[in-house]
């Protein structure tokens, strides 16, 4: 009643001003003419009830030009209910066009007529292109049925894409829209398509999809693209948003115009003026709603006159998705770390493929991300990805001075109370250029707490690096009269299990086996740093306190998927898991779980403790 009273108002306010010769029931009039053809009723609830409090207001119109207070009266109307296709025109002589009856016309004439209206070729990579500007209705249909098949779908029915261009569309007939939707979906099962709401007879059409057609349909299986501007109109609209939400068609270029299904000029009274009035309006029934107003969102926003290309190289990029899926679970299935969960994972990726997940992707970012999200889905590992193929940087050849300050950055050391050492560092570093500056190592890190009677290691924020360094690291921690197997690490391409044993020969003082160890993990720590903390766990040699480590895999490779430029991240090697799984994907939980941020303080105060007991 409010919003009513306030449309009222915004009518009535020019009534109260100096004397017109307009009838003083204009405001009225044309208010009625709203109330009972607004396709939105529900906008205009207590309207009539407002109209009859304002009906004794005996005031005339004061605005003595007839085009201004029309254009007035059409801004207060738009800004009241939000509908900028309501409008109000002053329209001397104005006289309807009467609905153009069927023409009797010869069929080489109309054969001109389509060829002038529908644009048809086909472009490289074999692609329909249509491009049309009406979309006719069922009457027209069914009497040029047999031109339209002959000169143009049955010369773009055998293409493997298509794309409709409604980037000039502007009109169309609502018979029309079950017609061209039906040609791009299955005969069976039967779709609802959309409803349609006539106010003037307030009846709610349903359109379905029909089961019978003139000519072969396109089908399902293959893209289709409609191009849209912001000049796209009315039913042309209905029909991209309509097989959009039905994911039969990605939708490039740019918002459409918003416009609407029917919309009647109705003469107010005996007067000049005329109020245009959407009188019928679309609801979707898969989302509830309707394109009217707001226009057809694009899935791929681009500039129209951009629309055409990209609709081209998406089209052409989904003609490689299959066997770019397809060349993907291979690699997995031939190079994962876990031979049967690759196998799993390849035919299961396979099966997603088949069922039409891939068939909307636009562009290869959109493809990167699914496949991504489907490995991870399958297999539960975080490693397993598409990726990118860095190339390896150019090899440095650094001065001694650049090393020291390096190394400096790369390690944080301490010495606590009660000669307690702290280690920090949060990258492993590849063995070849480890070994190269380990005696630089040795002198300004090694050093500093080779002589603790206790060590803590920070790996909390260790996020991985190379394991080709971990069996030489572990090996200051055990003595040096026997090797250790440290681990046994099986390579899926090889087919190959290797031993992975302390290093009889070592740069410097070992620590030894005796001395307490304490190493501190969070969620972060991931890759080499969990095999290194996977290791010595199992063995026995320290004690683990803070968070469960992310559950990553050791250093993955880069394989190139296909031809394409397109690289996946696959894990091809995991650790001893005969006593039990080891700590890819899962994690390795620590002894003591505390916080990561509590870690530190936690790790001190246990050994404070121990050493005050041995006082």
């Amino acid at each position: 009643m409010a919003q009513a009273v306030v449309l009222l108002a915004s009518l009535l306010i020019f009534s109260n001003v100096a004397h017109c010769a307009f009838s003083p029931t204009l405001i009225v009039d044309m208010a009625k003419i709203l109330i009972d053809n607004y396709c939105s009723p529900e906008k205009l609830t207590g309207l009539e009830e407002a109209i009859d409090a304002a009906s004794s207001n005996t005031e005339i119109l004061g605005i003595s030009d007839p085009t201004t207070l029309a254009s007035v009266l059409a801004d207060g109307v738009k800004k009241t209910i939000s509908d900028s296709r309501v409008d109000v025109t002053y329209e001397p002589g104005f006289v309807p066009a009467a609905p153009p009856a069927m023409p009797n016309i010869p069929p080489e004439h109309l054969a001109a007529m389509i060829k002038d209206t529908v644009k048809v070729e086909i472009l490289d990579g074999d692609i329909g292109y249509l491009k049309i500007q009406h979309i006719i209705g069922e009457e027209m249909a069914q009497k040029v049925g047999p031109l339209l098949l002959e000169y143009i779908w049955d010369k773009v029915l055998p293409t493997s894409g298509m794309i409709l261009d409604f980037r000039n569309a502007v009109s169309g007939e609502t018979s029309g829209i079950p017609y061209i939707v039906s040609y791009y979906t299955d005969p069976e099962p039967l779709i609802h398509i959309d409803s349609v709401y006539d106010r003037t007879s307030d009846l709610t059409i349903e359109l379905w999809s029909m089961p019978t057609l003139l000519g072969k349909r396109y089908g399902t299986s293959k893209p289709l693209i409609i191009l849209t501007s912001k000049d796209t109109l009315g039913v042309a609209e209905d029909v991209a948003y309509c097989l959009k939400h039905l994911k039969r068609a990605t939708i490039v270029g740019e918002k459409t115009a918003g416009g609407t299904m029917k919309i009647d000029k109705i003469k107010v009274g005996d007067t000049d003026f005329y109020v245009s009035v959407p009188v019928a309006k679309s609801i979707n029934p898969i989302t509830g709603k309707s394109w009217e107003i707001t226009g057809v969102a694009p899935d791929v926003e681009v500039a129209a006159e951009d629309a055409l290309d990209v609709a081209i190289a998406i089209i052409k990029l989904r003609a490689e998705i299959p066997g770019l899926v397809q060349a993907a679970a291979t690699l997995v299935a031939d190079n994962y770390a876990f031979p049967s969960v690759g196998e799993d994972v390849a035919e299961k990726l396979g099966a997603v493929a088949s069922s039409g997940e891939y068939k909307l992707i636009s562009t290869k970012e959109e493809l990167e991300v699914k496949l991504s999200a489907d490995l991870l889905k399958l297999s539960g590992d975080k490693c397993l990805k598409t990726t990118s193929n860095i190339p390896a940087l150019p090899p440095m050849n650094p001065t001694p001075e650049m090393f020291i300050e390096l190394i400096k950055v790369s390690f944080q050391t301490d010495v606590f109370e009660n000669n307690i050492g702290y280690l920090r560092f949060d990258m492993f570093g590849d063995f070849e250029h480890v070994a190269a500056i380990a005696q630089i190592i040795v002198e300004h890190v090694w050093k500093k707490v080779i002589d603790t009677d206790a060590l803590i290691i920070d790996l909390r924020n260790n996020v991985g690096g190379a394991t080709s360094s971990i069996a030489g690291f572990c090996s200051y921690f055990f003595d040096g009269d026997k090797q250790i197997a440290l681990d046994h690490v099986y390579d899926r391409p090889s087919n190959t299990t290797s031993d992975l044993l302390t290093l009889t020969q070592l740069t410097g003082k070992r620590y030894g086996s005796k001395k307490s160890l304490i190493i501190l993990t969070s969620g972060v720590t991931a890759g080499a740093a969990e095999e290194f903390v996977f290791i010595m766990k199992r063995l026995g040699r320290a004690m683990i306190i803070g968070e469960t480590t992310r559950g990553g895999c050791h250093p993955p490779e880069a394989f190139r998927v296909g031809e394409s430029d397109m690289f996946l991240s696959i894990p091809i090697k995991h650790s001893d898991a005969a006593q039990g799984p080891a700590w890819e994907g899962a994690g390795i939980a620590p002894h003591i779980p505390v916080p990561a941020d509590a870690a530190l303080d936690t790790a001190k105060g246990m050994l404070y403790k121990h050493f005050s007991g041995q006082k």
